[in-house]
């Protein structure tokens, strides 16, 4: 009995003319009898084979008891995918796993032109292998029917419902038929997975073929430390050291991408690029270039985290950090597939090392922290390549061996070597001197040694509002320490004084340059000997005393009043008004309804004291005139509308008016119009007014 025994009859002739020896172990959980026929939700590790995994599971459910497909018409079976990428990559492996069963594959991708995908399901066909969103579009337009479905497989489930596609996978799976067989394939499982298993499976069987706590051992996990301006030249350097065969360099952003595409390619490496931004055109040319060989080095987004299978690829280098360890683990499975081994590398900056820590922690992960290679490693390196080159240790033929001493005849070997050097060397790209290598292993906390430590000044203090916490940070951005290179710091009113170690010190004045600026403003002075300050003679200023002097700047609410009016009144003369005094005769005012009544010369002061009444020494003539045009102005102005009585009497007297105007002025034009309908809206003083009328 073989692994094959359980395997549909085509699907094994085809595993054994792909050259397949053993079944991984997720390909032999879906084949035992445990299964039969029922849902499943499985998880499995990258590259334990999971496409062919449920291609082997759903062709009992799909085929029966037949050896080959019949006349194609509706589909059979629905693969859902998250990417492109992946969809057409299932695509491949599964036209070779049932290309003995003749089986007819098509695919429903966003990007790609929808007609031809339309007449490829009006030819009919078995299997369908598709994205969530266009393949609703075919559904809703009525181009896919789903109504013959015995079998829907959702590929890394998990990213689907990351990237948003709930409500299509809930539409696909509503219109499909009740009876049919649902498959969950996913690297990890969470609470989302499995509540979705509850909603839409029957009595799903739980497959997991990998350990949780322990990570895959066909993948090498490396954190290289790195100053945060010396990413680019470490990731260069790791290239050159490791030459890879295929590498893929995985940033967060697309303008990362494309940045890093231009550098390398500057550099001479062939590399492409991969992000959301290309169309599906050129995406499918990119990865066709990786895998045929073309190019060596793929830069991508996470679009290339899930279900892509590259062959051969050797080094896997996260450039940006993942955000999560699940990220992580399906970035780093893309290599170390199908028993091969591989590399992972992360580029931690100094500010990174304990989120780093942390996330290889979550995963289960024990990684190897390493420096970055340095131009020595790299030379070094390349001469134990050209030493191990099979072409010098192969068999020599009789043509090769006649014009190897035609060769010597003329030249010396010392000349020869040096041309076989050049020649090897020519085609590499130079290595990269780099700022900080970093600390040889992991991050750990140390007691710090400060006996032999030197002390420095900044021309910033506390005067100029400096602070350790924001000193501390721009030291090691700008110096690329780290926070156990730097001691005691103390701040001063003009001056601040810190504290480095004596190991750093080089390093510290190398950053700084010729200039000794810091930020181009604070010069750095190395000074001699500690300075004499005590702790006691810390400028600190307590919250307090900052409490006070916002206190002391700000006025209370209270009196902000009475200060403005005290200030308008100090530019008016005010003179008191006596008991005997009396107003003057000649003067009559008239006091509207609802006017203000009394003297108006008389203002009352609220003060925080006593309560006076001042008067203002204005021109009394000047305001007994400003009084009686306002006035005025009230007794020709009457908002209030007018009575019934009073519109029937005004008929005749405006239509007479009307006419009267009529013989007097010209023919109207445009702009008499617009003035005319003005003054109707607006009566001016001189007009006569309602209240005029019925006075």
């Amino acid at each position: 009995m073989t692994e094959f025994d359980d395997v549909v009859p085509a699907l094994s002739e085809a595993l054994q003319d792909r050259k397949y020896l053993t079944l991984t172990p997720v390909q032999k959980a879906v084949l035992s009898s445990k299964l039969g026929d029922s849902d499943a939700l499985v998880s499995a590790q990258t590259g334990s084979g999971k496409t062919v995994a449920f291609g082997l599971a759903i062709a009992p459910t799909i085929l029966g008891l037949d050896e080959q497909f019949t006349q194609p018409e509706l589909p059979l079976a629905l693969i859902v995918t998250p990417t492109r990428e992946l969809a057409m990559q299932v695509k491949a492996e599964l036209q070779w796993l049932y290309k003995i069963a003749k089986a007819q594959i098509a695919s429903c991708v966003g990007g790609m032109d929808m007609r031809n995908e339309r007449r490829a399901l009006e030819r009919g066909t078995h299997i369908v292998v598709g994205t969530p969103g266009r393949l609703r579009d075919h559904i809703e337009r009525g181009s896919l029917d789903v109504k013959k479905l015995k079998a829907v497989v959702l590929d890394e489930a998990d990213e689907m419902l990351d990237l948003g596609f709930r409500d299509d996978l809930e539409f696909i799976l509503k219109t499909s038929p009740k009876d049919r067989r649902t498959l969950l394939f996913s690297a990890t499982v969470p609470k989302t997975i499995i509540n979705l298993a509850k909603n839409y499976q029957r009595d799903a069987v739980r497959i997991s073929t990998q350990n949780e706590q322990e990570q895959h051992h066909d993948i090498e996990y490396q954190a290289i430390t790195i100053a945060p301006n010396d990413k680019e030249n470490a990731i260069i350097n790791i290239l050159r050291f490791t030459d890879a065969k295929t590498a893929l360099v995985f940033c967060g952003t697309r303008a990362t991408v494309n940045h890093m595409t231009s550098r390398f390619a500057n550099r001479g490496f062939s590399v492409v690029a991969l992000s959301g931004e290309l169309s599906q055109e050129q995406r499918t040319h990119a990865l066709n270039s990786i895998r045929s060989g073309r190019s060596k080095i793929c830069i991508a987004t996470d679009v290339a985290a899930r279900g892509i299978d590259i062959q051969d690829l050797q080094l896997v280098i996260h450039a940006d950090l993942p955000k999560n360890h699940e990220s992580l683990l399906h970035r780093s499975g893309r290599t170390g597939r199908a028993g091969k081994k591989g590399t992972s590398a992360l580029m931690v900056p100094y500010q990174s090392r304990r989120f780093v820590d942390r996330l290889l922690q979550r995963a289960n992960i024990d990684a190897q922290w390493i420096r970055p290679p340095s131009v020595e490693d790299i030379l070094k390196r390349d001469r134990e390549r050209v030493l191990e080159d099979p072409a010098l240790h192969d068999e020599i033929s009789e043509d090769e061996r006649i014009f190897a001493k035609e060769i010597l005849s003329r030249h010396s070997p010392e000349q020869i070597a040096t041309a076989l050097l050049r020649q090897h060397m020519s085609n590499q790209t130079a290595p990269e001197e780099l700022l900080d290598e970093g600390p040889p292993s992991k991050p750990q906390k140390q007691d710090r040694n400060f006996k032999n430590s030197v002390w420095f000044s900044l021309s910033v203090g506390s005067n100029d509002d400096a602070e350790p916490r924001w000193l501390l940070p721009m030291l090691c951005r700008t110096t690329h320490l780290t926070k156990s290179d730097i001691g005691a710091i103390r701040v001063q009113p003009a001056k601040t004084f810190i504290e480095l170690s004596a190991d750093c010190v080089d390093r510290f004045n190398e950053a700084l340059g010729s200039s000794k600026k810091l930020e181009k403003t604070i010069k750095v002075v190395q000074l001699d000997k500690r300075p004499e300050i005590s702790d006691a003679s810390r400028v600190r200023r307590s919250r307090d005393e900052k409490t006070k002097q916002s206190a002391t700047k700000r006025n209370p609410r209270s009196d902000y009043k009475n200060d403005k009016i005290k200030a308008d009144l100090g530019k008016a003369k005010i003179t008191p008004v006596l008991k005997h005094e009396k107003p003057k005769k000649d003067i009559k005012r008239v006091e509207p309804k609802g006017s203000l009544k009394g003297d108006r010369s008389k203002v009352n002061l609220n003060t925080n004291d006593t309560t006076k009444t001042s008067k203002i020494g204005l021109d009394d003539k000047k305001l007994d005139e400003d009084f009686d045009k306002f006035i005025k102005q009230l007794d020709e102005i009457d908002t209030r509308p007018p009575s019934k009585g009073f519109k029937k009497k005004n008929k005749k007297i405006k239509s007479s008016k009307r006419t009267e105007d009529h013989k007097k002025s010209p023919p109207p034009t445009s702009v008499g119009l617009k003035k005319r309908r003005a003054t109707k809206r607006k009566p001016m003083p001189s007009q006569p007014t309602r209240k005029s009328r019925r006075q």
